[in-house]
């Protein structure tokens, strides 16, 4: 039901303001027709999640009663010891700069609710992650969207519309295995960025769930973001262990920290302290176990992607520019045919079976067409058997 008047008179501005889920949530969660193939989400694959582990790590908890007593308590804001002193040494940074959060979206909350006044502009992708402008929206709806090309995030561009005087808050990226874009951040683009944000006083908002999953091409690395003052990094144990943890981590500069803390417990307090220690004990019981996941997630990711691609080249030749991915869990190709209407392939699509994701859902300037010409498909939760029945029924939709 909608609310009347008298219902959102009592509604605060903000509650207000917040924009109704449209185009890029309904299609994730709106119920499919049966049988149909969802290419939908950056879903883990059910294979990819260490299920036994979580069961056997879980009873253990339960079974020392000093740490299952302590799982119970509060627990500190900035996050358990155990598991920042992990996440700081994979970060390369010192353990008091990890504040542990629930979840990514919660992580990119907490940094626009700590750096971005109300009403400032945020310089953002293009095509954009639609998550992170539900989050910019409390505190502000003026972006300034900046081209994703094929090395990522277009610093030149925003460099030019600073030098003409622009002015932003913060510049929020993906910049491994962009969503929906797919493409890296180049290393010489993140230390751009970095000497643009420290010259022109703003915060680069680093969101970073994929980086684990790389299975090709060369690492651009995050030390540069990690070094830096003016970085926000945000990540999560979503796309490895799984989102129903709710479980990720920000690594930020020492003059943030206590900022941060202090907001935290004015909302959330801390991040559940039995799940915390639940993944203390996954990760710290064998030095070598994550790694472990993260390999046999990207190998049967790669395997996914190269089923996909290979139907679409074999049953769609020339419909559609694709590149090959490097990791990561989406596929952005491209309409070749001007003649083809995205918005009318769709519903042949979605009638013959198949649903994902149109392109003009991430558009964050949405006179900017590039986005339209995209289709973005999710493999990661697919089987090959799925994917390549999945084409054939868009094959069938062209």
């Amino acid at each position: 039901m909608t609310a009347g008047p008298e219902e959102q008179s009592g509604l605060t501005a903000l509650a207000r303001g917040l924009s109704a889920p449209k185009g890029f949530v309904d299609a994730s969660l709106a119920a499919p027709a049966p049988g149909t193939i969802r290419l939908l989400g950056g879903i883990p694959a059910p294979a990819a999640l260490p299920v036994e582990a979580i069961g056997k790590a879980s009873a253990q908890l339960w079974q020392a009663p000093d740490a299952a007593v302590a799982s119970l308590q509060y627990a500190p804001t900035r996050g358990s010891a155990a598991l920042c002193d992990w996440i700081a040494k994979r970060e390369g940074v010192d353990p008091s700069r990890i504040v542990v959060t629930n979840g990514g979206m919660h992580g990119l909350a907490l940094a626009v609710l700590t750096v971005v006044e109300r009403g400032a502009t945020v310089a953002v992708d293009d095509p954009v992650f639609p998550g992170f402008l539900w989050a910019l929206e409390v505190s502000t709806t003026r972006i300034l969207p900046v081209p994703v090309v094929a090395d990522g995030f277009d610093v030149e561009h925003l460099a030019r519309r600073l030098a003409t005087g622009a002015r932003i808050a913060a510049a929020y990226t993906v910049p491994d295995f962009h969503n929906p874009a797919q493409v890296s951040l180049s290393a010489p683009k993140r230390q751009a960025l970095i000497e643009l944000a420290e010259r022109y006083g703003f915060y680069v908002i680093v969101d970073n769930p994929y980086r684990e999953l790389r299975f090709g091409g060369q690492d651009q690395g995050v030390a540069v973001f990690n070094q830096s003052d003016r970085a926000i990094h945000v990540n999560t144990f979503t796309k490895t262990l799984g989102p129903g943890w709710r479980v990720g981590w920000l690594v930020l500069p020492d003059h943030l920290v206590d900022p941060v803390i202090r907001l935290r417990n004015r909302l959330d307090v801390h991040t559940s302290s039995v799940t915390q220690a639940i993944i203390e004990r996954l990760l710290t019981d064998d030095a070598e176990w994550f790694d472990g996941i993260v390999r046999g997630a990207t190998a049967l990711y790669q395997e996914r992607a190269g089923v996909l691609i290979d139907a679409l080249r074999e049953q769609l030749p020339g419909a559609l520019h694709v590149v090959a991915p490097e990791g990561g869990l989406f596929l952005w190709p491209r309409l070749t045919d001007d003649a083809v209407d995205p918005a009318a392939l769709f519903r042949r699509a979605a009638a013959h079976g198949v649903i994902y994701q149109p392109g003009e859902f991430f558009a964050a300037d949405p006179r900017r067409r590039s986005s339209a010409r995209h289709l973005r498909f999710a493999y990661s939760d697919r089987t090959p058997e799925e994917l390549r029945e999945a084409v054939r029924r868009l094959a069938l939709a062209f």
